[in-house]
């Protein structure tokens, strides 16, 4: 499913393909090498307008009235001792040990002694600035000072301890800014621990929560329940042993193995973290097994599914067949089935939802096929119309637009029975709905939903007996994603696409080559094709220099002349939404320019190119979903990127895994190691909280053990067990039966 571009046609690769790597420090410099960055595992949402306000309102507040810094604690989530015990430091600061000042390094903090000997100060518009020279018996260093007053200046002739971040100046000398400063007297001894540095709120100091910290791990109970044979065999140290460690490694500890967290006493929370993650799974799996469903055994003589399958045009893949029977085993059992079926864009998973659907039918239940927007969901209800009302079925349309007659006949032939399969939004599980005998709920495009929806559908008393639930997705989940976040589930994987479709073609241009890109798709039109061009922004925006989708479908417009230009968007009332995307659908659109509200849309075989403009600020996954808005016929398909050539770190490595390959789940792997798992899945979308200390792409092999040690744990000490994980994830609890 790899498609590569080596075709020497208009559409160039981007510069820095031509040395990806560039920019990578050199050898042999001498330089210890830098900590790793650590990806941010929560995701922080934007605050609405209303939230804005209050959140001002709040601070205006705060500085009428002065904020304790337990207040400050509790905003961060730090209220019980065992709070305290796991906020674990950002980095460490090495005070156990003077550093000359010829063997400083840049971009590293360090503890000098040092005597001033001159002092600069000069006047900018925006305050003074101080310049203070300092020496020992190696070199000199100047120390930087801003808003500093004359008063506070260092006293010449004594000896200090200084401790910053060495810089460099413009002219690539070192220098430290802002240092910390103390003088030096008789007997002063090292510390003997590496100084811890923590998160921390605006307002809140470091010796506060040092403080608090410290009394916390005199006062928690660090008792470990987890046999330490277990912990032995895979060479890790004790609980509290690691706990005290991180808060303060004593002198030559390895300070890159605590920043990159590689250190035996990190790898001992992680796993514990992760194992406690897969007990609560474990738990919430026994939890599901102990809710009723109704077995779906096909009634004596039916012969719907083998009806249907012979009027197929098509024959089903092997990956169909096998994820088809894989779905008939759960649906055959007395408790609920928990699976979801990942398959790539066009992989024919509607298809495969379909004969799950009939498998309910022949059983005398009902079925319901929810999508997250009216497009896609009538795509599925066209789709199902086709394949079967011949059979002689009722298909019932529902979503939240529909009013008067329309929406009462609905609701009154799900409520009787007498349609057997449902189709529309998430209006589908609203009160005020109700199932004659609902025995399987298909939700697709899962990570939409989230565990609130799952939760609705296995709250419904009407339904008796919980039903039988099946999720899509067409974006694959990475394996170690999906062992940590959705082991509850049972996952199919649909890894072929269905004959005759070939791979489509992705190329990168930069954005200064945009009209070579418009006058193609004249001929491109002109060979009775149809192309989409996506826009990332609906209307002028201050903060980013881009062309909004209005004015780009009117600069193509009168580009084009003899091109049929439409304009998607998300503020289009939905009936408008529906006539274009029909009209396009028909052939009346040439060229559709859209934002994102297409990611997810109907299919238009005819429509062979996809143009993306400013590619860079799309994400991996939304990219790859996009692009699978063409090929979805047998003619060669091309994705073209655009893209503006000053890219980030982040954009080029999207840009260069996009281009390189079509395989969804090397697409998502690379995605993962890019945005981490909270806004991969989304901050609820898995009903799991998020990791604090594991890192999924990092340390896989440590996510494989725990499961493995869970396992062992829960069998030999259920109690205990249970015990580690609520210790971890008791605030998430509301969540485990999801």
């Amino acid at each position: 499913m790899t498609a590569r571009d080596d075709s020497p046609d208009l559409f160039e690769a981007p510069p820095f393909e031509q040395n990806p790597d560039a920019g990578d420090a050199p050898e042999g410099t001498g330089a210890p090498a830098k900590p790793r960055a650590r990806k941010t595992i929560r995701t922080v949402k934007p605050l609405s307008e209303a939230e804005t306000k209050r959140a001002g309102a709040a601070k205006k507040d705060e500085k009428k009235r002065k904020v304790t810094p337990e207040e400050r604690m509790k905003k961060m989530g730090l209220v019980s001792d065992w709070d305290f015990a796991l906020h674990m430091p950002l980095r460490y600061e090495d005070e156990t040990r003077i550093v000359k000042i010829r063997d400083l390094v840049p971009g590293y903090w360090a503890l000098i002694e040092a005597v001033p000997y001159s002092t600069n100060q000069r006047q900018t518009s925006k305050g003074a600035i101080v310049i203070v020279h300092v020496k020992d018996d190696t070199g000199t260093l100047p120390l930087v000072f801003f808003n500093f007053h004359r008063s506070n200046i260092l006293p010449h002739g004594k000896t200090l301890r200084i401790s910053g971040e060495v810089r460099l100046d413009m002219n690539g000398a070192p220098q430290m800014i802002h240092p910390r400063y103390a003088l030096m007297k008789p007997g002063d001894a090292l510390p003997t621990t590496l100084t811890p540095v923590y998160p921390v709120s605006e307002g809140l100091q470091q010796r506060t929560i040092r403080k608090r910290i410290d009394t916390a791990l005199l006062d928690v109970d660090m008792d470990d329940p987890v046999p330490e044979d277990i912990t032995v065999r895979f060479g890790l140290p004790g609980f509290a042993e690691s706990v005290r460690f991180l808060h303060h490694p004593p002198a030559g500890a390895d300070l890159t193995a605590l920043q990159d967290r590689t250190d035996p006493h990190w790898r001992r929370l992680k796993f514990d973290e992760l194992m406690a993650q897969q007990i609560t799974l474990r738990e919430t799996r026994l939890l599901q097994k102990e809710r009723k469903a109704e077995a779906l055994v096909p009634e004596a003589g039916s012969t719907i599914e083998d009806d249907f399958l012979k009027e197929l045009p098509f024959e089903l893949t092997g990956a169909q067949k096998r994820v088809v029977d894989e779905i008939r085993r759960d649906l055959f059992r007395e408790h609920p089935m928990n699976r979801l079926v990942q398959g790539d864009v066009g992989s024919g998973k509607t298809v495969v939802a379909a004969l799950a659907a009939l498998r309910a039918v022949a059983s005398g239940r009902q079925a319901v096929l929810m999508a997250p927007t009216e497009i896609l969901a009538e795509q599925h209800f066209r789709k199902i119309i086709d394949w079967l009302t011949p059979l002689g079925l009722q298909i019932a349309w529902l979503t939240g637009k529909q009013k008067g007659s329309e929406k009462k006949a609905a609701l009154e032939a799900i409520a009787s029975g007498a349609a057997q399969i449902a189709v529309g939004t998430h209006a589908l599980i609203q009160e005020g709905v109700k199932f004659a005998k609902l025995g399987l709920a298909i939700v697709d495009e899962q990570h939409r939903f989230g565990v609130a929806q799952r939760l609705a559908l296995r709250r419904r008393e009407d339904f008796g007996a919980t039903p039988h639930l099946l999720m899509l997705s067409a974006t694959p989940i990475p394996r170690t994603l999906a062992m940590s976040y959705l082991a509850d589930l049972d996952v199919s994987v649909i890894d072929e696409l269905p004959p005759g479709r070939q791979p489509i073609t992705t190329k990168l241009f930069v954005l200064d080559k945009k009209p070579l890109i418009v006058s193609s798709i004249l001929g491109h039109v002109a060979a009775g094709h149809q192309a989409y061009w996506v826009c990332p922004l609906i209307e002028e925006s201050e903060a980013l220099d881009l062309t909004p989708a209005v004015d780009c479908a009117r600069q193509l417009a009168e580009a084009l002349p003899d091109v049929r230009v439409g304009l998607m968007h998300s503020q289009l009332a939905p009936d408008e939404k529906h006539r274009i995307m029909e009209a396009f659908a028909e052939g009346e659109i040439d060229l559709l320019v859209s934002t994102t509200v297409i990611e997810v849309g109907v299919d238009v075989p005819n429509a062979t190119l996809m143009v993306i403009e400013h590619a860079e600020r799309f994400g991996l996954a939304q990219l790859h979903q996009l692009r699978g808005r063409v090929g979805r016929g047998s003619t060669q398909s091309t994705c073209l990127l655009l893209y503006d050539p000053n890219l980030s770190d982040t954009g080029r490595q999207r840009m260069r895994v996009i281009r390189q390959t079509t395989d969804g789940f090397e697409i998502a792997r690379e995605d993962l190691k890019i945005r981490g798992p909270g806004e991969f899945l989304g901050e609820r979308q898995s009903g799991m909280p998020m990791l604090r200390f594991a890192d999924l792409e990092a340390d896989a092999v440590l996510v494989e053990t725990a499961r493995d040690a869970a396992q062992e744990f829960v069998r030999r000490d259920p109690d205990g067990a249970r015990r580690h994980a609520r210790r971890w994830f008791e605030a998430d609890a509301e969540f485990l039966g999801a």
